[in-house]
């Protein structure tokens, strides 16, 4: 029988016009304004817009302007950024460390393992077991879920929790107590496992309500919440209201029409400004197949206008008044995920095993429920931020707070936000949605110092 060569293939060749075409970063800084603004020129590639968004986010800054170009086989896109507090980035190793991840040298694929102030989202370290959670929300839920963690011996290092529609979506990363190391043991592996999904489950008997994985990889936080709840078809809603309702003017206005002349379909949001609202639009498109190529991005005062020319990724448009229903659910799901009312909790302390289970516990005994959390540890020290109401979905009262002050601020530092007895935090609630951002880099400074 005659032997079968197939032709060699350099693996290598895929990046070729990578290579050859590097990308190029230019950094513009504009001194009498209180931003900086920077362009990129690449080789276009799918998924590249989602790239560079995801950097810009992963380093909290705020997109206030942008536009996207990315029509046949270049790239190019130009940022205006500022920092959480609306004053341009002088920080010189974080305006180093864009230039070389954007950059002819970068690698966006690396993740954040270099970025300097990076704590939640993506993950710099490699000795974890990562666990995914979807299903049904309830009070006291994720209390449930520490604690089986801790009765195990792992120690939560990272984590992030989003709840939407009566949905619940978790990833946390996790290490055994004993070695620090990834869990190996397919025996503990299997009882956790079992042990989580009976805590999903809670009093269902379907084992669709719920779903258990575990990976020993990487992934971005933020894009995989968001890639769990929109296949768990959380912006159905099942014709359940959502946990917060929201005044008429904080609903997204989405619109979904067509441009004859250049065979796009153009998608228009105006809703209120917050951090990360790109990253949650362009995630949401890429992850539907639909490709970006020219976008418009502005911010004037609390509310943003973002318009995005897309095509899904056969070339087609959206043609049918079922595909223009959907993008428009998905994005307004999309948009609320990270929207959170509740009253915001900072805490940091050393890091231990149970020591999640044990602040929501507390939460729990205190009648609270948790909307949103997010989990980081730096090097001994633990820094968890909650979003919480009450069990009926109303804000948390004063004489809760106080008591919660009394009972964990003798352990941990506490740093309550949005208090309801600040007069200030009930001109912020009515206000309009706030940038609910993680902040520990002032949290943490404060506990070392």
């Amino acid at each position: 029988m005659a032997k079968v060569c197939w032709p060699y293939f350099d693996p290598e060749y895929e990046n070729l016009s990578v290579r050859i075409n590097p990308p190029r970063f230019y950094l513009f800084i504009h001194m009498p304004f209180f931003f900086f603004f920077f362009k990129v020129d690449s080789v276009n590639k799918p998924g590249i817009l989602l790239e560079v968004v995801q950097i810009l986010s992963d380093l909290d800054f705020i997109i206030t302007k942008a536009y996207v170009s990315s029509d046949g086989g270049w790239f190019m896109d130009v940022f205006h950024v500022t920092d959480q507090q609306g004053k341009k980035i002088t920080d010189g190793k974080t305006i180093d460390y864009i230039e070389r991840v954007l950059g002819p040298k970068g690698h966006t694929t690396d993740g954040m393992k270099d970025c300097p102030g990076k704590r939640v989202g993506v993950h710099s370290f490699g000795n974890h077991t990562a666990i995914e959670l979807i299903g049904r929300d309830r009070p006291g839920l994720l209390s449930e879920i520490s604690a089986v963690l801790a009765n195990l011996h792992f120690n939560v290092t990272v984590a992030e929790v989003w709840t939407h529609n009566r949905r619940i979506a978790c990833v946390l990363y996790v290490n055994d107590n004993t070695t620090s190391g990834s869990v190996n043991d397919p025996n503990r592996l299997s009882i956790m496992e079992e042990q989580l999904k009976h805590i999903m489950r809670g009093c269902e008997d379907d084992d669709n309500v719920a779903r258990t994985s575990f990976s020993m990889g990487f992934t971005h936080i933020d894009r995989r919440l968001h890639q769990m709840l929109f296949a768990d078809r959380d912006y159905e809603g099942g014709g359940v209201t959502t946990e917060v309702d929201y005044p008429p003017s904080f609903k997204p206005k989405i619109t979904v029409e067509r441009c004859e002349e250049k065979g796009y379909s153009v998608v228009t949001v105006r809703c209120k400004d917050r951090a990360k609202l790109m990253f949650d639009i362009v995630c949401t498109l890429t992850d539907m197949q639909y490709v970006v190529f020219h976008a418009n991005i502005s911010s004037n005062g609390p509310y943003a206008s973002q318009e995005y020319f897309i095509r899904h990724m056969d070339g087609c448009t959206l043609d049918t008044e079922g595909e223009k229903e959907r993008v428009v659910k998905c994005l307004e799901a999309a948009i609320h995920r990270r929207v959170s009312e509740g009253l915001s909790l900072e805490l940091c302390a050393k890091d231990r095993v149970g020591l999640l289970s044990e602040v929501t516990r507390i939460l729990r005994e205190n009648g609270l429920s948790v909307r949103r959390a997010g989990v980081s540890t730096v090097g001994e020290k633990a820094v968890n931020v909650f979003y919480v109401r009450d069990a009926y979905g109303n804000p948390v009262d004063a004489k809760t707070i106080e008591a919660l002050r009394k009972e964990i601020g003798q352990t941990m530092m506490l740093n309550v936000k949005k208090d309801p007895s600040s007069m200030k935090a009930r001109e912020a609630e009515t206000s309009g949605w706030a940038k609910t951002s993680f902040f520990f880099g002032n949290l943490l400074e404060k506990f070392l110092a």
